[in-house]
């Protein structure tokens, strides 16, 4: 059973795609360093897993909207599989952010005059 905790944190299908678009449109990145920059942005409100951060990188990898290279790591002189954004990957991720957008929107207006007269 989950928590209220772990409630906050589960994400809507295409969330982390997003996220992981974004840090990669920002610099190119290793897993582990995607899975830092998301939640250093998100002031540690997402935390994700490995489990669910591969699994995606492989759906991006597929639909050839990022590419990767194997290369070391300067830090720790370990092999390193870096992630970086494709032309495609850049228009895939306009296009979800503006759909996004315009639902959050939605929710936002739904949700809002509710909202407002329970708390006056």
């Amino acid at each position: 059973m989950q928590t209220s905790e772990d409630k906050s944190r589960d994400l809507f299908p295409g969330a982390l795609e997003m996220m992981i678009l974004e840090s990669l449109r920002r610099q190119p990145a290793h897993g582990y360093a995607l899975v830092q920059h998301i939640q250093q942005r998100s002031n540690n409100l997402l935390q994700v897993e490995e489990g669910s951060l591969y699994p995606a990188l492989q759906r991006l990898l597929k639909a050839k909207l990022v590419k990767s290279e194997w290369t070391t790591s300067p830090s720790t002189s370990r092999r390193v599989r870096v992630y970086e954004i494709t032309k495609a990957g850049l228009r895939h991720l306009e296009r979800e952010v503006s759909r996004f957008e315009r639902m959050l929107e939605g929710i936002q207006m739904v949700l809002g005059p509710a909202r407002s007269t329970q708390n006056s």
